[in-house]
């Protein structure tokens, strides 16, 4: 067993996340619409704006930030 920090166990995969999470949204920047997860994190974003719109103490950029962030987690880690 090595302590390389680039492999992957199933037990640290979790450390990764932040990582893959800024390599995703740099690709989204640099493809534009054409990259796969552009339009799934577009339609969270509007989902979490409305719920948030809908709820008497979020407001709708939170609710946008959130569901943005939530849809991009799903594409990071299905």
């Amino acid at each position: 067993m090595t302590n390389d920090p680039r492999r992957r166990d199933d037990n640290d995969i979790d450390r990764f996340i932040l990582k893959d999470a800024v390599e995703e949204a740099k690709a989204m920047g640099r493809e534009g619409l054409s990259h796969p997860s552009v339009k799934p994190v577009a339609v969270g974003a509007a989902v979490g704006a409305v719920a948030a719109g809908l709820l008497p103490i979020v407001t709708w950029p939170i609710g946008l930030v959130v569901g943005a962030g939530f849809m991009l987690y799903k594409r990071v880690r299905p």
